[in-house]
């Protein structure tokens, strides 16, 4: 009997040790996840090197939360999907105006391109596309892991693109009139913005979305690894589409002011600019991305009551048999 209580012994030694090793890397994830998100709010929103240097770290940390939910091939295959449709809609957008309206790419000039388009505006649509593909499917009770029950292969990428576009609504006006990271040859009238541009990444988005959900539709392994994927990946997938939001906060409060001239020659002032982005910001993704925190908080507890409750019916079965 001696040397099976030495072995349980061990055993239970050796298992508190990983766990205590695993909360001490959950609690350095989270510390560096929290200091990485707040150094993208307070620099990301300026047209420097460190800022694209962010961008990069931003969509390699959606690409990750991809492939820890479906799997790298899935989520190769989602890159790839999201990277076809929107080069193919924004080389015809630059050359034809259509669906955006007419305009073409300051930034990235001297990066590789794929057609017209600056590589880099790739990885945009698929970081921040991906990170709203989280956002929607937990508005809509996991969806994003759901596809193959009714209604949820139409009802998460309209959603998903609604979440896609309340970004461009935040930063486009900045990013183009003072930034002038890409010029609207004929401005607008939201900051020099046209309308058309929201219509145009509305059904862009959708489109790749709508392309996601087919996929995935009938891959039922990666369906399931989805279920399983850890909330705090999801969770962190939320903070990140809310952090491009909340970006915009920092140049409102200390950036400069004066006058910003649009492609149409129109003179708006940075400070209109910079305070009706956080006003349109705080009603739009931090409205979403609340709600999608709390639902993934909801979730967390529903499966917290359900283990209890799991545990009290096996200690009350026990208890029963122990009696008869």
């Amino acid at each position: 009997m001696v040397l099976p209580r030495l072995f349980l012994a061990r055993m239970t030694s050796v298992t508190a040790t990983r766990k205590a090793m695993l909360m001490k890397f959950r609690f350095w994830a989270r510390s560096a996840t929290i200091v990485f998100l707040i150094v993208v709010v307070v620099f990301a929103w300026s047209a420097t090197l460190f800022a694209q240097i962010l961008a990069a770290i931003s969509i390699s940390c959606a690409f990750g939360i991809a492939c820890d939910a479906y799997g790298v091939r899935h989520a190769v295959a989602l890159l790839l999907i999201c990277s076809a449709i929107t080069f193919t809609v924004e080389n015809i957008g630059v050359v034809t105006g259509l669906p955006f309206g007419l305009y073409h790419f300051t930034v990235g000039a001297d990066l590789p391109q794929i057609g017209v388009i600056p590589l880099v505006v790739g990885g945009l649509w698929f970081g921040m596309g991906y990170c709203s593909w989280v956002v929607a499917g937990a508005l809509l009770d996991h969806a994003d892991a759901r596809l193959n029950e009714k209604g949820n292969v139409i009802a998460l990428p309209l959603v998903a693109a609604f979440v896609m576009t309340q970004w461009d609504v935040v930063m486009d006006a900045p990013s183009a009139t003072i930034s002038g990271a890409w010029i609207w040859h004929k401005g607008g009238a939201f900051f020099g913005v046209p309308i058309s541009n929201f219509f145009g990444w509305f059904s862009t988005s959708w489109l790749f979305f709508q392309a996601y959900a087919l996929y995935l539709r009938g891959q039922e392994r990666a369906l399931n690894s989805a279920r399983a994927q850890n909330r705090e990946f999801r969770s962190a997938a939320v903070l990140l589409y809310l952090s491009a939001g909340l970006t915009h906060v920092t140049p409102w409060l200390i950036g400069p002011g004066g006058d910003s001239v649009d492609g149409a020659g129109r003179v708006w002032r940075i400070e209109d600019i910079r305070e009706s982005t956080v006003a349109v910001m705080l009603f739009t993704m931090l409205f979403s991305s609340t709600l999608a925190l709390l639902r993934l908080w909801r979730e967390r507890l529903d499966s917290a009551n359900a283990s209890g409750a799991f545990c009290d019916r096996l200690l009350s079965s026990n208890v029963d048999a122990g009696g008869l």
